[in-house]
C-alpha cells in the first residue's frame, strides 16, 4: 500500500515537472512575482510616506492594473504574431524600468508614473500562459498552469518578509524598489539564456495560412465566454480580498509593516506546505471540475467571514483557507479557458483572461481601500461574498468542452 502511494507521488511529481523546457519560464515567473510581493507589506504606509489618503494609494495600485488591462491583450496578440520570447523580454524590461522608477519615487506623481509603466508592459502572465498552451496537451495543462500558482505560493513565502525587512531598514521604498528591479533584470537574463521559443516562425506561418480559411472569433465561442465570465467574477472577488490584506491588517489591527510581513510569511509557509502535500491528492480524488467547485465554495464562505475577523489569528487562518481554495481553482480554471479555443489564438485567449485579472486588480484596491476607509470592516466581507456568489452558481452548470489540440499535441 505504501509502495503504491510512493509510486503515485513520484509519478505526480514527474508530471508536474514533466516539461523541462518550461523550467526557465517558471523560475522567471517566480522571480517576477517575488519582486511584486516585496511591496505588499508597505502598501498601507504609502499614504503616510506621500501625505495622501488610503483610498488614493488604492488608486495608485488600480492605475497599474488599468494599464495592464488595456495592454495585456495587445501584448498577447503581438506574441501570436511575433513569437512569445521577444514579447516576454519586452514585458520583463518594462517591469524592471517600472520598479526602478518606484525606487526613486519621492512624489505621488512619480509613484503613479512608476505603476503606469509597469502596467503598460505587464504582459508576463498572458505570454507565460500562452507558452504553456503552445507545448502542453490539454490533459496536462491544468497541472502545468498550476505551476504559476506554485510560483505565487513560493513568492508569497519569501517576498513579503523580505519587503518588510528592507522597508524597516531603509525607512522608505528605495531598497525594496531597487531589489525588485534587480530581480526583474535577472528574469531577463534567464529568459535570454535558457528559454526556447515555443511559437517559432514556421508555426506562425502555418497558422496564418489556416486563419485565411477559418477566422476564429472568441466572441462567438459560447464555451469561452462562459468560462471567461466565471473567471472574471471570481478574479474580482479574489483580487479585492488580496489587495485588502495589508490595509486590513494596518487599519483594523494596527499592524506595522514588519508585523504584516510576518503574517504574510506565516500564511505563505502554511500555503506552501498545503500546496505540496494536499493539493495533488485532492485534485486527483475530486477531479478538475469538482476541485473548482470546492475551491469556489471555500472562497464564498471565507470571503464572507473574513470581514468579521476579531483577531489576527482568525484573520490568518482564513487567509490559509483562501490560499488552499486558490490552489484548487485558479490553475484548473486557466486550463479550462485555454481548452475552449484552438492553438492559433492561445495568445489572444490568455490575453483576455489576464485582462480580466487586470480588471479585477483595478477594482480590488479601489473597492478594498474605499470600504475600509469609509465603512465598517464587515461590509468588505459582505461585498466580496456577493461578487463571489455568481461564479459559485455557474460552476455547478455542466458544460462539455470540445478540446482543441495542435498537431504536435495530437501525435
Amino acid at each position: 500500500m505504501q509502495t503504491n502511494e510512493l509510486n503515485d507521488g513520484k509519478q505526480s511529481s514527474r508530471k508536474l515537472f514533466k516539461y523541462k523546457n518550461l523550467m526557465p519560464l517558471w523560475i522567471a515567473v517566480f522571480i517576477d512575482i517575488l519582486g511584486f510581493t516585496l511591496i505588499f507589506p508597505m502598501a498601507p504606509y504609502f499614504a503616510e510616506l506621500f501625505s495622501t489618503s488610503t483610498f488614493m494609494i488604492g488608486l495608485v495600485f488600480s492605475v497599474n492594473a488599468m494599464f495592464g488591462f488595456i495592454f495585456g491583450p495587445i501584448l498577447g496578440k503581438l506574441s501570436d504574431k511575433f513569437g512569445r520570447r521577444p514579447l516576454l523580454l519586452i514585458s520583463q524590461m518594462g517591469t524592471c524600468i517600472g520598479f526602478l522608477l518606484l525606487a526613486f519615487s519621492n512624489t505621488l506623481e512619480m509613484l503613479f508614473i512608476s505603476r503606469m509603466v509597469d502596467g503598460i508592459f505587464g504582459g508576463n502572465f498572458p505570454i507565460a500562459k500562452a507558452i504553456v498552451s503552445d507545448d502542453v496537451p490539454p490533459k496536462d495543462r491544468g497541472i502545468q498552469m498550476s505551476n504559476i500558482g506554485i510560483a505565487h505560493v513560493l513568492a508569497g513565502l519569501f517576498g513579503p518578509a523580505l519587503g518588510g525587512i528592507l522597508f524597516t531598514i531603509g525607512g522608505n521604498i528605495f531598497l525594496p524598489g531597487l531589489f525588485s528591479a534587480g530581480l526583474s533584470g535577472l528574469t531577463m537574463i534567464l529568459t535570454i539564456i535558457f528559454l526556447n521559443e515555443t511559437w517559432p516562425k514556421e508555426k506562425r506561418k502555418e497558422h496564418t495560412k489556416r486563419k485565411s480559411h477559418v477566422d476564429e472569433k472568441i466572441r462567438k465561442n459560447h464555451h469561452a465566454l462562459f468560462f471567461l465570465t466565471l473567471f472574471g467574477f471570481h478574479s474580482t472577488s479574489f483580487m479585492i480580498t488580496m489587495a485588502s490584506i495589508s490595509f486590513f491588517g494596518a487599519i483594523v489591527f494596527n499592524l506595522e509593516p514588519l508585523d504584516i510581513s510576518i503574517i504574510l510569511m506565516i500564511s505563505g509557509f502554511v500555503r506552501t506546505t498545503i500546496r505540496f502535500t494536499l493539493f495533488k491528492p485532492t485534485v486527483r480524488k475530486l477531479g478538475e471540475a469538482n476541485a473548482i467547485r470546492v475551491g469556489l465554495s471555500m472562497f464564498l464562505v471565507c470571503f464572507f467571514i473574513i470581514g468579521f475577523s476579531v483577531n489576527v489569528i482568525m484573520f490568518l487562518v482564513l487567509l490559509i483557507f483562501i490560499s488552499f481554495a486558490a490552489s484548487l481553482t485558479r490553475g484548473p480554471l486557466n486550463s479550462k479557458i485555454s481548452q475552449t479555443v484552438s492553438p492559433k489564438v492561445q495568445g489572444k485567449i490568455n490575453g483576455l483572461s489576464s485582462s480580466l485579472d487586470s480588471f479585477a486588480q483595478i477594482m480590488g484596491p479601489l473597492i478594498g481601500t474605499f470600504m475600509l476607509q469609509f465603512f465598517m470592516p464587515y461590509w468588505l466581507g459582505i461585498v466580496v461574498a456577493s461578487i463571489a456568489f455568481p461564479p459559485f452558481i455557474m460552476a455547478f452548470q455542466k458544460i462539455e468542452l470540445k478540446v482543441n489540440k495542435s498537431p504536435k499535441q495530437q501525435s
